[in-house]
C-alpha cells in the first residue's frame, strides 16, 4: 500500500527576488533557516572560490537576527560601493508563517532600491498576496503569474502582473515592474526580447535595451491645483518651504508640488517632510501619493539632469519610496510641458535614489529606462 504524502498547505514553493540598479560588485551572503531553528551564515565573493561559513545561534528576536546579519553584512563589504548578494532560502517554515524571523529584509546591506518580484507558477489564495507583502515589508511586491496552464516563464511573452505595498494593492507600480522584467530577463533567462504585463493599469511591455530595462507606461496629464483646497496638506508636509507650482494627476491621485527655483539638489535631498500627520489632513481618497520636484541644475554635482523629484505615499503604507516609475509618468508629462522637451534625464534623489531615461513618445504613452539587477533569491516552502 502506498503512503499518501502530505499536501503543502501552498503547493509550490514561491520563488522570490529583489533588484537593485548599478551594481558594481557583487558577492554572495547566505542564510540557512532550518527546522532545528539553526542560522547559517555564509559568504562567498565573486573572486574567491573558497566559501566562509559563520553559525548564527537562535535569534531571540527577529531584530536581534537582523541585527547580526547587518553586522556580519558590513564585514562582507570591504572596499567602496561594494554590495552582497543574499540567498535566502526557508527550508522550513511553519504554516504561521507571518511570524518568521526572517522578516523586513529590506533593511540589509546597501540594497538601494526596494521591490520584491514573485513569479509564481499557481493562483495564491486572493488574501495570501497581501500577506506576503505586508511580511517582506518593502516598498512593493509584485507577482508574476501565467495568464495560461501552458504558459513557461522562460518561453512565453506575457504575463499577469499585480503590485502590493505592505498596505494595500495598487494600480499602477513602474519600478516594481522594472524587477519583474529583470526577473524574467537575468534570472529565468526568458528568451524574448519584449515582455507584455497584463495589468490594473492595461497592459505594459518592457522590452531589454543596452543599458538597462526601458517600460512602456502611460502618460498621465496634470491640471493646475488651487493652493487653497491644499493648504493643509502642504504645510503639513513641508511647512514653510516656497512652492512655485500645484499639479494634480487624477488617474493616478498624484498630488505635484514643484518647489521654487531658488532651491537646488541639495536642498530637496536633505529636506524633511513630515508624512507620519499627512492621512490626518487628508483623508478623503482624493490623494494617494505626494510628488516633490526641482527643475534640474545644468551641469550638477556630477551631470546634468532636466528634473529632480522624491515621492511619499504614506496613504497605501510608503513613507518614502526609492525611485517610482509611476511617479514619473505624471512628472514626464508635468516637466515636458515647462522644457519643451520629449527626451529627458531624471533623478529620484531619495536616500536610495536613481537615475532615469525618459522618452514620451507620439502615441501618448512614455518610455521610462533604468537598470536592474537580481541581488536577493529566496524559496519560501511550507
Amino acid at each position: 500500500m502506498k503512503k499518501k504524502k502530505k499536501k503543502k498547505p501552498f503547493g509550490k514553493s514561491v520563488r522570490t527576488l529583489f533588484e537593485v540598479p548599478n551594481l558594481e560588485y557583487k558577492g554572495r551572503l547566505s542564510v540557512l533557516y532550518s527546522s532545528q531553528e539553526t542560522f547559517r551564515l555564509s559568504s562567498c565573493p565573486r573572486d574567491q572560490r573558497a566559501r566562509e561559513s559563520t553559525p548564527l545561534p537562535p535569534p531571540a528576536s527577529s531584530q536581534a537576527w537582523l541585527k547580526t546579519l547587518r553586522h556580519r553584512a558590513a564585514e562582507l563589504q570591504r572596499r567602496p560601493s561594494a554590495s552582497f548578494v543574499l540567498d535566502l532560502r526557508v527550508e522550513h517554515l511553519r504554516r504561521h508563517w507571518l511570524s518568521s524571523p526572517s522578516s523586513s529584509l529590506s533593511h540589509l546591506g546597501n540594497l538601494r532600491q526596494k521591490s520584491l518580484a514573485v513569479p509564481s507558477a499557481q493562483e495564491l489564495e486572493e488574501d495570501m498576496h497581501q500577506k506576503i507583502a505586508r511580511e517582506m515589508n518593502l516598498s512593493e511586491t509584485a507577482f508574476i503569474r501565467k495568464l495560461h496552464p501552458t504558459d513557461n516563464f522562460a518561453q512565453s511573452s506575457c504575463f499577469g502582473l499585480r503590485w502590493f505595498t505592505p498596505a494595500s494593492e495598487v494600480p499602477l507600480c513602474g519600478h516594481a515592474t522594472l524587477a519583474s522584467a529583470a526577473v524574467l530577463f537575468y534570472k529565468i533567462k526568458n528568451v524574448n526580447s519584449t515582455l507584455t504585463f497584463v495589468t490594473l493599469s492595461g497592459e505594459l511591455r518592457a522590452r531589454q535595451a543596452e543599458d538597462g530595462i526601458v517600460l512602456d507606461l502611460p502618460l498621465y496629464p496634470v491640471y493646475s491645483q488651487d493652493f487653497h483646497e491644499v493648504e493643509d496638506l502642504i504645510k503639513t508636509a513641508i511647512g514653510n518651504t516656497l512652492v512655485q507650482d500645484i499639479c494634480y494627476s487624477p488617474d493616478t491621485r498624484k498630488l505635484l508640488l514643484r518647489l521654487s527655483d531658488t532651491y537646488d539638489r541639495s536642498f530637496l535631498e536633505n529636506l524633511k517632510v513630515n508624512t507620519e500627520n499627512l492621512l490626518q489632513v487628508e483623508n478623503t481618497g482624493k490623494v494617494k501619493g505626494l510628488i516633490l520636484t526641482l527643475k534640474g541644475e545644468p551641469g550638477g554635482q556630477s551631470q546634468s539632469f532636466d528634473f529632480y523629484s522624491r515621492y511619499f505615499a504614506p496613504w497605501v503604507g510608503v513613507a518614502e519610496d526609492p525611485v517610482t516609475g509611476s511617479a514619473h509618468a505624471v512628472l514626464s508629462s508635468y516637466w515636458s510641458q515647462q522644457l519643451g522637451k520629449k527626451e529627458m534625464h531624471a533623478f529620484q534623489c531619495s536616500q536610495r535614489g536613481g537615475e532615469l531615461g525618459i522618452s514620451l513618445r507620439p502615441d501618448g504613452r512614455v518610455d521610462i529606462r533604468g537598470g536592474a539587477a537580481v541581488v536577493l533569491e529566496g524559496t519560501l516552502t511550507a
